[in-house]
Parts: C-alpha cells; structure tokens; sequence
C-alpha cells in the first residue's frame, strides 16, 4: 500500500478518535485538504481496510465506524449518543466454540454490546432526578 498525505492524516485521525464515521472524517479531512472529496475519502478507507490498516465496525442500524486493526476485542455502543468503545474480550474462544457447534467455518466476527455509556446513564438520571 503506497503511503499518501491523506492515508497518513486518516491514520492520525483515526489513532486520536479511536472510531469514526466516514461522514465524520470528512468534515476533519476538509480541514487539512481544502479539495478533497468524499469519493477520495472512501477510496482510501476501502484501500486501507483491504490492506487490513483499518477495519470496518458494522454497528446494527447505524452506519459503520472505521478503527485501526488492533487485536481481537469487542465493542460496546451507547445507544443514547453513539459513543464506541472497545473492550478486551476473548473472541478466539467465542470463534471456537461457535465453529465446534455446527461444524461452521467463521470468517469474521463482529461483537457488539449495545446499551446506555456512564456519561448517558448519569444524565438520564439527572433528568429523572428532577422529574
């Protein structure tokens, strides 16, 4: 994979933000690349993540945030604001089990837990605090 200017601002990007929507790291590339596109934008994603430089969050009904490859772990997504973080859990072993079970081949696996992050869940009781 060729290094670029943009390949390596989506690479900072993504270190600093640790997750991103593809909108949302457009509105930061228009910042240090006055002219770039958002065709630009999903190319290099796609040509990084074929690469395994960054890999693809598929978040049910919601739109995918990209992260840099790290080892296997799982997310946990704030269905309040949107928030993704990760947490370390042990998928190796999920795959295994899942693989033994219907003698199935897994190819790739994508854990999400969804529910209400600590900031969320502290403002929701405010709310109801004061009812």
């Amino acid at each position: 994979m060729k290094v670029t200017p943009q390949r390596v601002a989506i690479a900072d990007i993504l270190y600093t933000k640790g997750h991103i929507s593809i909108d949302s790291l457009y509105e930061i590339m228009l910042k240090k690349f006055d002219s770039i596109s958002l065709a630009t934008i999903y190319k290099n994603v796609n040509i990084m993540t074929q690469n395994t430089f960054i890999q693809e969050v598929k978040i049910p009904n919601s739109k995918s945030v990209y992260e840099l490859t790290k080892a296997s772990h799982a997310h946990l997504v704030c269905e309040q604001c949107s928030s993704v973080e990760d947490i370390d859990f042990d998928v190796e072993n999920l795959t295994k089990y899942a693989s033994s079970i219907k003698s199935f081949d897994v190819e790739s696996v994508n854990v999400i837990f969804t529910g209400m992050c600590i900031d969320c869940k502290e403002t929701y009781e405010k709310k109801e605090y004061k009812g």
